[in-house]
């Protein structure tokens, strides 16, 4: 068996990768910058999403398809013709609660119109994502701020997004699923920065602010946080349209009970935000 894992030094395509190894597969490991891969056991190659006649597919029977839109059914319809089997993708819970209708579906369809097995996985809200978007801060000041603090969801592990994909790559029975992978508790922001200040073992000041200040903070960061700044805070929805902050803020996540997590995948108990606080911990040093 050999693995093609696209968006490879991704925070789950890393760790999917590293997995697959741990497991004696062989594993093809795509990224822009191999130089820089850092991916011990794996073949690295040079590649784009964007240019899917370049992406090296031959020997390849299963793939790992990080989210691409733009030519999700080109490469698809390549890695087929190459002999992939089994299509696995990343995609979002944002799909099944009906919000993303343009970013994660085409690259779903271009693997259900396959032809061959395919199975998705929709991760939540990534705990990963408070490291560029309160990283800098809680290292410069330890500070966080924001302009909600007690609103919150139920952020997932990125091991257990991995941990998900790799069961449904190496095991057989899931073609035509589709997995939401969340975390296995509603918390807080506040109580996110409390996770984060007891595995630093140090105090954390959370500073609340408005969401037009909080989304200048965010645009100042660049990368990520700038990227979805409006999107994070309530000025559009999950396709770019207009929207109220305050909306987002009335929302009770609550209201909609406990979310699936790796649990339904794997069936191993899921990862709290605490855990991933200490397992990142050195990077909010």
């Amino acid at each position: 068996m050999r693995v093609l894992v696209t968006g490879a030094t991704g925070n789950v395509g890393r760790r999917v990768t590293a997995g697959l190894v741990e497991a004696g597969v062989s594993v093809r490991a795509l990224t822009r910058n191999p130089a820089r891969a850092e991916l011990p056991g794996a073949e690295i190659v040079r590649g784009d999403l964007t240019e899917p006649e370049a992406v090296p597919l031959d020997g390849v029977d299963r793939m790992f398809l990080f989210p691409e839109p733009s030519t999700a059914k080109d490469l698809v319809e390549r890695a087929v013709r190459a002999g992939v089997r089994r299509i696995v993708v990343l995609s979002s819970g944002a799909v099944t609660g009906g919000f993303d209708t343009t970013f994660h579906p085409p690259v779903e369809q271009a693997a259900e119109h396959s032809g061959v097995e395919w199975t998705h996985i929709r991760p939540g809200e990534f705990a990963a994502n408070k490291l560029a978007l309160w990283g800098p801060s809680i290292r410069a000041e330890r500070v966080v701020r924001d302009p909600n603090p007690d609103g919150g969801w139920y952020p997932v592990h990125e091991w257990d997004v991995a941990d998900a994909a790799l069961a449904v790559l190496l095991e057989d029975g899931h073609h035509g699923k589709a997995y939401d992978v969340n975390g296995p508790e509603l918390i807080s922001l506040r109580d996110q920065v409390g996770a984060i200040a007891d595995a630093l073992g140090e105090e954390i000041r959370f500073e609340e602010v408005t969401p037009a200040e909080a989304r200048e903070i965010y645009r100042r960061l660049g990368g990520f946080a700038a990227e979805a700044a409006d999107f994070l805070l309530g000025f559009t929805d999950y396709d770019g349209n207009a929207a109220d902050p305050a909306d987002a803020a009335d929302f009770d996540p609550g209201s909609l009970g406990p979310l699936p997590t790796v649990s339904s995948v794997t069936g191993a108990e899921p990862r709290t935000f605490a855990q991933w606080a200490r397992d990142r911990v050195e990077d909010f040093r």
